[in-house]
């Protein structure tokens, strides 16, 4: 018997007359939880007892879950934690978000899609998927199931539960025996890397490392933390062929990697929602969804990671944020997250701004590079927007389409290579008296520049910090570290003050907010290009921006917003730190 129905599981020993309130077996949401565990296994208790007792019931209950696989879990599957206290083995109940992740796994194999998990850790992500996989290895006729990572002893390691075989090896275990395959022994059906169905032909098998995708056509393949594979090329090569399915789980690792381009390029799934075929499905599981997890949790988690100076470590597992494992990133993510509405939120800038407006072009160069315009009021920024018109003509007229409503706008553009032609396109246009110069002033800006106010100290009023021309390689280096500087600002004005302490003070033109409402879905990606350039330096030893680290594309919503929030000289010098309109 793999069912244990006795009592004595639970400290102290307990009846079932002493469980006064039945289970419903249905997902929980946040309110709900936590389940009523002496509920559950009473419920099971009642209906082994009577699925036992006529087979014709059992057999219509394999039937039942065959296509109710989340029901499955939830009713018969049990998980393992050993934080906690007591009880370690507790009843699969899945909260809502988790009842989702089943149905979005049952489209992926309805649909032959891919589908890309990003989670933050301990939400159950793999432990669910597991449970998933035996689902269909118990109901599904000559199912086949492929898991891989990137080492052997994390695909299976005997007797470890951190593995992802003996994880399945401990859920069929616990499975009680009326659902069981006819004829399965555990020793010859549930090996090394194997799993096999005797009774209906179903496999569940696994590989390793650079071998992931070799071992023959599977209708799914789960590449578990594949965020982190060291030659995942080579895994995605080799799976091309040999499934329709594949399921990439993992927490963030970085940008660039193949993971985060596949989560890039793919597309937020949600129930009902419409995806087309052939873009990778993307579910995304937040520490939020989980019901034990709240914001007080979440506080001292970060305050435990602060006090040991993992921060970074910290925003990459829990709030899967991709800049975070990156060294030397120029802007952190959490300063951006702080500027978004600051004009809502901090003092300084919680007045009537100014109707000061300005603009930056980023020009579209080369391959599938996109133009970007950025404008912004006073140190708001209202809007951005990209698209992929590469005729430098239609660009400068969209642009000027774009800033009619502010006369005499100041546009940094970028200026370099087919940037000149906006120019050029601007110059005709006043010359056949279609728009005037007065309607947009258009200064050229070019990233490769000589640094703005050399002989200024990079620490203002500090005579032993570094001159400007000493520290930064050029204007693009100089005016990346500026905007830094605004978001940091904005950040420490919102942090609370410690006893004793004096809150920061700075200029409101020093900081810097994002308006969400103007921005709109050009927000999430925004902060993303915003939090991806990384610094390095020169032979000379001057700060240098690497804006494209291996894999990821131009940030031109990013570098739209440089511009109008750097202005450069224009020819007489002269730096317009805008124009008032209206």
């Amino acid at each position: 018997m793999f069912f244990d129905t006795n009592a004595d599981i639970f400290d102290p020993p307990v009846t079932i007359a002493a469980v006064v309130e039945p289970w419903k077996p249905v997902p929980l949401s946040h309110e709900e939880w936590p389940p009523n565990y002496l509920g559950v296994f009473a419920w099971r208790i009642e209906q082994l007892t009577a699925l036992r007792a006529d087979p014709e019931l059992a057999a219509g209950a394999r039937r039942y879950y065959k296509t109710r696989k989340a029901e499955f879990i939830a009713h018969w599957m049990d998980t393992y934690n050993p934080r906690k206290k007591g009880q370690k083995w507790i009843p699969f109940v899945l909260f809502r978000r988790q009842a989702e992740f089943v149905q979005f796994i049952e489209e992926l194999d309805r649909d032959e899609a891919n589908g890309l998990v990003e989670k933050c850790r301990d939400i159950g992500a793999t432990w669910l998927l597991c449970a998933y996989s035996v689902c269909c290895w118990l109901f599904d006729d000559d199912d086949a199931t492929g898991w891989g990572s990137r080492k052997q002893e994390l695909v299976d390691k005997l007797g470890d539960p951190d593995s992802i075989f003996e994880k399945m090896r401990l859920l069929i275990r616990r499975l009680p025996d009326v659902f069981l395959p006819d004829g399965f022994k555990p020793r010859e059906h549930a090996t090394f890397m194997k799993l096999i169905n005797p009774d209906n032909g179903s496999t569940i098998t696994g590989e390793s490392g650079d071998n992931i995708g070799r071992g023959g056509r599977k209708k799914r393949y789960v590449k578990d933390e594949s965020a982190h594979y060291e030659r995942a090329e080579k895994v995605e090569a080799a799976l091309g062929d040999n499934t329709n399915v594949q399921i990439d789980i993992s927490s963030v690792n970085g940008l660039g990697n193949v993971f985060h381009r596949k989560r890039e390029a793919g597309v937020d799934w949600s129930p009902g929602k419409m995806i087309d075929n052939g873009f990778t499905r993307v579910f995304v599981f937040d520490w939020r969804d989980h019901p034990e997890k709240d914001q007080e949790w979440y506080d001292r988690r970060r305050a435990m990671a602060e006090r040991e100076g993992m921060l970074h470590v910290f925003a990459q597992e829990v709030d899967r944020n991709y800049s975070a494992a990156v060294q030397n990133t120029i802007i952190d993510y959490n300063w951006i997250l702080a500027a978004i509405d600051a004009h809502t939120k901090v003092p300084a800038l919680m007045v009537q701004p100014p109707n000061l407006w300005m603009a930056g072009l980023d020009v579209a160069d080369e391959g599938m590079d996109r133009n970007a315009l950025a404008v912004r009021q006073w140190v708001i920024l209202r809007s951005v927007e990209e698209w992929g018109e590469r005729d430098t003509g239609v660009t400068t007229r969209r642009t000027l389409a774009a800033l009619r409503a502010h006369p005499g706008i100041t546009c940094e553009y970028d200026s370099i290579g087919v940037g000149a032609g906006v120019k050029s396109e601007y110059n005709r246009l006043v010359d056949d008296k279609i728009i005037t110069r007065a309607s947009v002033n258009f200064v050229p800006w070019n990233a490769g520049g000589k640094v703005v106010n050399p002989f200024d100290r990079i620490i203002p009023d500090d005579d032993q910090s570094l001159l400007n021309r000493d520290f930064f390689y050029n204007m693009k280096a100089q005016a990346w570290w500026a905007i830094r500087t605004r978001f940091y600002k904005t950040w420490r004005m919102m942090q609370p003050v410690k006893d004793g302490e004096l809150p920061p003070s700075y200029p409101a033109d020093e900081l810097i907010s994002l308006d969400s409402a103007g921005l709109g879905a050009s927000l999430a990606p925004l902060m993303k290009e915003l939090a991806q350039p990384t610094s390095g330096t020169s032979t000379g030893l001057r700060m240098v921006v690497n804006k494209k680290p291996d894999g990821t594309r131009s940030p031109n919503l990013a570098d739209a917003v440089i511009q109008a929030f750097f202005p450069a000289p224009d020819d007489s010098g002269q730096v317009l730190i805008g124009s008032y309109s209206g």
